[in-house]
């Protein structure tokens, strides 16, 4: 009796251990904070395409990827590409799916983490300067979106909870006209990636304004994305359509335009910024004060559930509309 009772007692601490090791990953505001203030610190002197603030940027986020568990999908977690003389470089990390067959399908989550860096830099990308301050942080455009797509990462590196593939995109040069995911995509199509689709993170550090929804997607209007993801989350009208995307034709303007243009599959951005809620574009007051890293947090927490369940769906359920 004493050892069947001692048997028991130890079943049930494992079990409790088993639970415990199970509970879903939550990203905090504070290791949000974290990384964007990391991302758009001083010392990263705005992370220019080619600078030596953006090799540090790269990384930040390689160290982050290999602290949680995330591979290089090529032999490095560096993508290499050319700007004339100039070297640049994406960073790609990758966590295989758990399915024999899904797993041959991915999914691209990315996010651009350069910005226009500092004095001239800002000038040129028509930007905006202080009288005290000549440096572009870039906290919202794009450290927000990084900070997202690394934090997706670490989830999912411990959830294991996906049976596609996932490739975490962080690219350089999109403030040079999506030269990296340009080449990126332009890589990947050569080598025949069988792509489901694409999600990219693009400003997403401050909640809107007097909207019926929390986020909106680029060409909502092109696919079932947010219907799908909505469904998922299950929250009706979590990501929403937003006229401002429409008229400044967004969905062109990020780094899921190239993806789609290679792929003809649904690849869209995700943002909370229609410039109506955020003063500081391409300027140098883009700092995190600015930013609401509680919000950032509740973006990240709810929209994992949606690419957790595109991941495991035995079918490409998210498709383009067919255009007249």
């Amino acid at each position: 009796m004493k050892y069947t009772l001692s048997l028991c007692l130890l079943l049930l601490i494992l079990s409790c251990k088993t639970k415990i090791e199970s509970e879903p990953v939550i990203i905090t505001s504070t290791e949000v904070r974290e990384m964007v203030s990391y991302l758009a610190s001083d010392d990263l002197l705005g992370r220019y395409a080619g600078s030596e603030g953006i090799d540090k940027a790269a990384t930040y986020i390689e160290n982050q990827f290999e602290s949680y568990g995330v591979k290089p999908y090529f032999k490095t977690y560096r993508d290499h590409f050319k700007i004339d003389s100039l070297d640049a470089f994406n960073v790609v990390g990758f966590i295989e799916g758990t399915d024999d067959v899904l797993k041959k399908e991915v999914i691209i989550l990315g996010a651009h983490y350069d910005h226009i860096g500092y004095g001239n830099g800002i000038k040129k990308h028509g930007g905006k300067l202080t009288e005290n301050d000549s440096l572009a942080n870039g906290a919202n455009d794009n450290a927000s979106g990084t900070a997202a797509i690394m934090a997706y990462s670490k989830y999912f590196a411990q959830s294991k909870s996906n049976k596609r593939s996932i490739m975490f995109t962080l690219f350089s040069a999109e403030e040079m006209g999506l030269l990296g995911s340009k080449h990126l995509a332009k890589r990947l199509k050569s080598e025949n990636l069988n792509l489901y689709a694409m999600v990219n993170l693009e400003m997403v550090g401050v909640p809107l304004k007097n909207k019926d929804y929390e986020v909106f997607l680029s060409g909502y209007e092109l696919s079932n994305m947010a219907e799908k993801m909505n469904s998922y989350i299950k929250q009706s009208n979590y990501i929403g359509s937003s006229e401002v995307a429409i008229k400044y034709q967004l969905f062109k303007r990020s780094d899921n335009y190239p993806f789609y243009n290679q792929f003809k599959v649904p690849c869209q951005s995700i943002s909370s910024c229609d410039l109506s809620n955020f003063d500081y574009y391409h300027h140098a007051d883009d700092e995190i004060g600015e930013l609401n890293f509680e919000f950032m947090a509740s973006v990240i927490n709810k929209t994992i559930p949606a690419i957790e369940q595109m991941s495991n769906t035995e079918t490409k359920e998210i498709v383009m509309y067919e255009q007249e």
